[in-house]
């Protein structure tokens, strides 16, 4: 069994601040670095890291073509990155709070807004039945995808990221995992975001109930709820965060792989918490992102 990740592919910019620039203001980074990232690189790597078997597919710009060499040393089988002549590569500018590691991210579509329906195809002629599907929201084809790769047989994993109302004329229906922060789990079930995630894991089981549904919620850790067990409740590891960038990459990526290899889901919630715990200790977004060797160590 693999898992195709058709996903964003994006160059980061990151800034260390004192505190994340108010409306108006200027403010002077003590640090700035280019880090490779992106939702859909992010989730590959830590899906990589843990073990899984994992294919990326997307589409990069000249400007960042060297991702594709990066994801290819990291052992991500990348047949499916394509790299255009004529579009600028997706990016993000993200600002981390010095103290606390919280971050504010801008993005930049570029390349993973042109994604074509022949490259989609292309990738499902690959696709076998009982393979992972993994999409975030970063990419343009995200619907198409979604649909085409259940309709091969897949199974779908969905991170609703960034999480914007366009999302509910996509097939959700065809979603048997949904993993989101309470950003995103609010958003889903038209709710407040300080909605308390035991009521957001209700409304949302009630309008899926077919699928798996796994809420993150940073420091009190995560929920999931499946029909046949009900919620499920993870601990976190409590660490000192030095930069929050991809804990949610690396949740996903070390839960699914997990998954992959028969694990409970209680214990893949385990595994997930304590990889996502180790990953915001580190600075950076992919680099962040730690290698199951050192989870058993």
């Amino acid at each position: 069994m693999k898992i195709i990740n058709f996903g964003s592919l994006n160059v980061d910019y990151v800034y260390r601040l004192d505190h994340i620039v108010k409306p108006g203001e200027t403010l002077a980074s003590s640090e700035m670095q280019v880090n490779p990232g992106g939702k859909g690189s992010n989730q590959s790597v830590a899906l990589k890291r843990a073990g899984a078997d994992v294919w990326h597919a997307g589409l990069l710009g000249e400007d960042t073509a060297w991702m594709r060499e990066r994801l290819e040393r990291e052992g991500v089988d990348v047949r499916h990155v394509l790299i255009s002549k004529e579009i600028h590569g997706g990016h993000a500018i993200i600002q981390v709070n010095a103290t606390s590691g919280q971050n504010s991210i801008v993005l930049f579509g570029g390349a993973n807004q042109s994604i074509t329906a022949s490259q989609v195809a292309d990738v499902l002629k690959d696709a076998e039945r009982g393979d992972w599907l993994v999409l975030q929201n970063e990419i343009n084809v995200t619907p198409d995808v979604m649909a085409a790769g259940k309709a091969a047989g897949m199974k779908v994993c969905f991170n609703p990221a960034p999480f914007d109302e366009g999302v509910f004329n996509y097939p959700l229906d065809c979603v048997d995992l949904f993993i989101l922060n309470e950003h995103e789990a609010a958003g889903l079930a038209r709710k407040p975001v300080e909605t308390a995630p035991e009521e957001l894991i209700a409304t949302l089981s009630a309008a899926y109930p077919k699928a798996m549904i796994c809420v993150t919620l940073g420091e009190a850790g995560s929920l999931l709820w499946t029909a046949s067990t009900g919620v499920i409740r993870q601990k976190a590891y409590p660490v000192k965060a030095v930069d929050t960038t991809a804990a949610g990459d690396t949740f996903t990526g070390y839960f699914l792989a997990e998954l992959t290899r028969g694990a409970s889901l209680e214990a893949a919630l385990d595994m997930a918490s304590r990889a996502s715990a180790i990953a915001v200790t580190r600075p950076g977004a992919l680099d962040s992102i730690p290698y199951l060797k050192e989870l058993k160590a």
